[in-house]
């Protein structure tokens, strides 16, 4: 997992509450077994018609829109089923950073996991930011460094958890956090008696 510190560029505004994960991938597209490849079907049932052609003025099909860091959604995004792949076609599109009021608690969890950064402001400060992401030319800059969200004269700093924060900054998934005790866990299994099991890298 790539460390994140600064995300920075342009908005995507979604002002919309209540965004499940199947919303956010439809369960059909969830037959891969890699992470990669989800991001062409991200909001599928928003983005088409009932005949499948792409539908006009939704961000994943306007041109203007690609390239864009940072969605910023309404209240309670991520809930509903739990599934990483929503995590993974976020960032598949080419997300780094979501901004909402709030996030469902799984969907906030699967984003630590894997590098996608969930950071949740007051209700009318994403209001803002919605307006100014009207603009799909306006940058916002998210500094988990210092914790904060700059766009244009809004300045808004944000809560998150400090070992959550430590472990972005690092780039740690739980396997990552794990490797950090390598050489403990090393030593520990250097002391177990013969009869027991070995690790299989031995």
């Amino acid at each position: 997992m790539r460390p994140v510190r600064v995300v920075q560029g342009t908005m995507v505004p979604l002002p919309r509450a209540d965004i499940d994960t199947d919303q956010i991938i439809p369960k059909q597209f969830l037959t891969r077994i890699e992470r990669t490849g989800y991001g062409e079907f991200l909001f599928w049932d928003w983005s088409r018609d009932g005949g499948g052609a792409p539908v006009d003025g939704f961000f994943t099909n306007d041109p203007a829109r690609r390239g864009a860091k940072v969605l910023v959604a309404g209240d309670n995004f991520g809930c509903g089923s739990s599934r990483e792949h929503a995590v993974w076609a976020i960032q598949d599109w080419g997300f780094e950073a979501v901004v909402a009021p709030s996030f469902a608690d799984i969907f906030k969890g699967n984003s630590y996991q894997s590098g996608l950064l969930p950071v949740e402001l007051p209700a009318e400060t994403v209001t803002e930011l919605m307006m100014a992401a009207d603009d799909p030319n306006a940058i916002v800059t998210v500094d988990l460094e210092r914790q904060i969200v700059i766009c244009g004269d809004l300045q808004a700093s944000f809560e998150i958890d400090p070992t959550v924060r430590d472990r972005l900054l690092k780039g740690l998934d739980a396997i990552g956090l794990t490797m950090e005790h390598e050489a403990a866990i090393s030593a520990y299994e250097a002391q177990r008696p013969e009869w027991l099991p070995r690790s299989v890298t031995e």
